[in-house]
């Protein structure tokens, strides 16, 4: 899918030179990165998003969910352009109630490991969610949803607009429960309806 191109921006950055979010590119105040287009930030939230999930243990089964390139309009904290990137991945493994709190401190865990300021907890057994911010300035979510539907975002700074591709997404039958955004694989461990046992209990 082609995006919104500011030829200049782009022959701009052509000079430069600039290379990936972490990689190349230099960092402004507060960490944020300079001189970083849509499809560069599209290629590091796609990175948060394996990465968090290559974290998770046993793995769970996901799909793409819809992307998003908006017209950004925080130009606050520092901002470097005019577009956003947000990818999104929807997990298709039942994260059962019993097992929600477990699945939420694992992914905590990774992103406070990686060096992400959590931002907010919402402390629910049913709808947990947390909100944290990458040292670059990337927004990253992970909600749990009705029937236990886990569901991840990154969202971008503000950043040069240009020309932006991404991973297809799967084709779907419409009477799927894919389709239908409901969680349909079983886990024995993330979808069991009883608490994960403590190392004490195992002989740990």
């Amino acid at each position: 899918m082609k995006h919104r191109i500011l030829a200049v921006a782009l022959a701009v950055l052509t000079v430069s030179g600039c290379g990936l979010i972490g990689d190349d590119a230099e960092t402004g105040p507060k960490g944020k990165a300079q001189n970083v287009n849509m499809q560069q930030a599209g290629n590091r939230a796609e990175k948060i998003l394996d990465d968090t999930l290559a974290a998770i243990q046993p793995r769970v089964e996901t799909q793409r969910g819809p992307s998003g390139d908006p017209i950004c309009t925080d130009f606050k904290n520092d901002s470097t352009g005019t577009g956003q990137v947000i990818r999104r991945r929807h997990v298709m493994t039942v994260i059962s109630a019993e097992r929600r709190g477990s699945f939420m401190g694992v992914v905590e865990r990774y992103w406070k490991k990686e060096g992400y300021e959590i931002t907010t907890v919402r402390p629910s057994k049913e709808r947990p969610a947390i909100f944290a911010r990458t040292s670059e300035g990337f927004e990253v979510t992970v909600k749990i949803g009705d029937k236990g539907q886990a569901f991840f975002s990154v969202s971008s700074p503000c950043v040069t607009e240009s020309e932006v591709t991404e991973p297809p997404r799967k084709t779907l039958d419409p009477n799927s429960p894919e389709a239908k955004g409901l969680p349909y694989i079983k886990s024995p461990f993330w979808s069991a309806e009883t608490p994960v046992p403590s190392p004490s209990t195992n002989g740990g």
